[in-house]
């Protein structure tokens, strides 16, 4: 789940094909004037998540907050769910880059703690736990959340790759699910405990993932 670390709060998608068919509201990538709005925008729609939740988003709000027209907004994502869609594929195109240390070890524990910050800062934590609440009940913004995060671990996946070309790991090694397993502890002791979300914390996720991978949990069976 490591897609954090964004710079602040992209696109899926492109204009109209060959046929000339519009394009899914906030999907087409601006340029200009309108990449102003469309920052401009999605930091207020954040902004709101982190506030309020994903019930507490509303399009008309968010255009005040972002001095922009609220036809704009309506016109262009068209829905709640629409804009946080857009949302979360900015903040996938904005996150930091992955760390390169050349040890599988030092590339883990650099995640663990930027998925650590992430979630912890005051603004990007609540808008974590918003989408999250959402995703489980609205399909859409489920949908965005799970692309979400197939990007980012895809950008990590190659420090697990390149470690078992250097016989760091068994040779099979399910690069995702590595990355995956460093960050599914931190989120679910944010998501259900009070506990505090700690340097700790991190070091030992990233320390029992490089253990159990090591230890071939993560190689396939047949």
């Amino acid at each position: 789940m490591p897609a954090e670390g964004a710079r602040d709060v992209g696109d899926a998608g492109g204009a109209g094909g060959a046929g000339g068919g519009a394009a899914e509201p906030g999907t087409v990538r601006p340029g200009g004037r309108t990449a102003r709005v469309r920052a401009a925008v999605l930091e207020a729609a954040g902004d709101m998540l982190a506030e309020q939740g994903f019930h507490g988003l509303d399009l008309a709000e968010v255009a005040r907050r972002a001095e922009v027209g609220k036809t704009t907004v309506y016109r262009r994502w068209g829905t709640v769910a629409g804009l946080v869609a857009d949302l979360l594929t900015d903040m996938a195109e904005q996150s930091l880059p992955r760390t390169d240390t050349g040890s599988l070890e030092e590339d883990l524990l650099a995640n663990a703690h930027l998925v650590r910050r992430t979630l912890t800062d005051p603004r990007q934590g609540p808008l974590f736990k918003a989408v999250i609440a959402a995703a489980t009940g609205d399909a859409r913004t489920a949908e965005a959340l799970h692309r979400f995060y197939e990007v980012r671990v895809a950008q990590w996946a190659p420090c697990v790759q390149e470690a078992v070309a250097r016989g760091e790991l068994p040779v099979g090694t399910d690069a995702a699910e590595v990355v995956r397993a460093v960050s599914a502890p931190l989120y679910y002791r944010l998501l259900t405990t009070d506990a505090p979300l700690d340097e700790a914390a991190a070091r030992r996720a990233a320390g029992a993932t490089v253990a159990a991978a090591r230890a071939g949990a993560f190689v396939p069976t047949p």
